[in-house]
C-alpha cells in the first residue's frame, strides 16, 4: 500500500498538472469506486462536473483536491490506486474507474486494479488538530479530522508526539503506526526508521529515553524525505506517479524486504518477524529484541 512518500509524489504531480484546471465533464464507472459517496457514482460525477481545482493537499496517506465551494475530492489510493494525467486519445486502462476531462485538453484518470481505493466528495472543515494560536486553522476534509499531522508537514509538533508516546504503555512500532499519534508512517518506513535508530519494534515507549523517541521520529522523517527524492518506493507496476513512472527507493531500503540478506551496517543477516498481522524486518545484532515488551 502506498505510504506518505508515494502519496506525496502523486500530490506533487496533481499540483503540477491539475491545480488551476476545471472539470469539464466527469465519468464515474461502477458503484465500488464511489462507495464512500453515499448518493452513488452518477451523483458524484454530476456534482464534480464544472468544478475548479484550487489545491492538491495531503496529510499522511490521505490525498485530496480542494474544489470550488470549500469542497474536497478525497482520493483513497488503497493498494493499487493511480491518478494518471494523459491525452484523451491514450488507450483507456482496463481498470479506469473515473475519467475527468480537464479544460486544457488532457484527462485525469483514476485507475485501480484491485478496487480497494475510491473517490469521495466531502466538505472541508477547520483543522483543529493542526491549529495554532497564531494561525487560522487550515481547512481539511471532515473525514480526516481525527488524523494526526505527519512528520513532513508544518503542523507536526514533535515534542507533543514524544510526550504522548511516553504516556502510553505500548511498543515503539505500534506507536509509529498509530495514525492518531503521527500519521503517514506505514510498515515500510517504520522498519526503515527503526533500523536507522537501532531499535527493535517491540521496545516499550514508556521505557525509552525522550532523546531516543525524538531520534526515531527524526529518522522516520529523514527516510521518507530520502524516498521522496527517488520518487517513492515501487515493488511492482501498480504504484506510479501521474506520468506513469515508478519510484526506485526500493533499491535503497536497509531493512524492509531484505530477509536473509546481510545488514549493511554490521553484516548480520536481516530477519523477518510477524508483527500486527504483517511482517517486520530488522537486524538481530543492531536491533536486539527487548526483554520487556510494551503492550497496549
Amino acid at each position: 500500500m502506498p505510504e506518505l512518500p508515494e502519496v506525496e509524489v502523486v500530490r506533487r504531480g496533481l499540483a503540477d498538472h491539475v491545480v488551476g484546471r476545471r472539470f469539464l465533464s466527469v465519468q464515474v464507472h461502477g458503484a465500488r469506486v464511489a462507495r464512500r459517496h453515499i448518493a452513488g457514482p452518477v451523483d458524484l460525477a454530476a456534482r464534480l462536473t464544472g468544478l475548479g481545482v484550487h489545491e492538491a493537499s495531503r496529510r499522511g496517506k490521505y490525498l485530496w483536491l480542494r474544489l470550488d465551494g470549500d469542497q474536497a475530492l478525497v482520493v483513497h489510493l488503497g493498494m493499487s490506486g493511480q491518478m494518471l494525467v494523459e491525452p484523451p486519445d491514450a488507450p483507456r486502462e482496463k481498470h479506469a474507474h473515473a475519467i475527468f476531462d480537464l479544460d486544457d485538453g488532457l484527462q485525469l484518470r483514476f485507475v485501480d486494479q484491485r478496487t480497494f481505493g475510491g473517490l469521495q466528495l466531502i466538505d472541508l472543515v477547520p483543522d483543529e488538530v493542526g491549529a495554532t494560536l497564531e494561525d487560522a486553522p487550515r481547512l481539511v476534509p471532515s473525514v480526516i479530522t481525527h488524523i494526526a499531522p505527519d512528520p513532513l508537514e508544518a503542523a507536526f509538533e514533535q515534542e507533543a508526539v514524544v510526550r504522548a508516546m511516553r504516556r502510553r504503555r505500548t511498543q515503539i512500532k505500534r506507536a509509529l503506526l498509530d495514525q492518531s499519534l503521527v500519521s503517514g508512517i506505514g510498515n515500510i518506513y517504520a522498519d526503515e526508521a527503526l533500523w536507522r535508530a537501532k531499535l527493535h519494534g517491540e521496545r516499550a515507549t514508556d521505557r525509552l529515553p525522550l532523546a531516543t523517541l525524538r531520534s526515531v521520529l527524526d529518522e522516520a522523517a529523514a527516510v521518507m524525505t530520502a524516498a521522496l527524492g527517488h520518487g517513492g518506493t515501487s515493488f511492482d507496476a501498480l504504484y506510479v506517479n501521474v506520468n506513469g513512472a515508478s519510484g526506485y527507493f526500493e533499491r535503497s531500503l536497509e531493512a524492509y524486504g531484505r530477509e536473509g540478506r546481510p545488514c549493511r551496517r554490521c553484516g548480520t543477516l536481516i530477519v523477518r518477524e510477524s508483527f500486527m498481522n504483517r511482517s517486520s524486518f530488522s537486524c538481530p545484532h543492531c536491533q536486539p529484541r527487548p526483554r520487556y515488551r510494551g503492550l497496549d
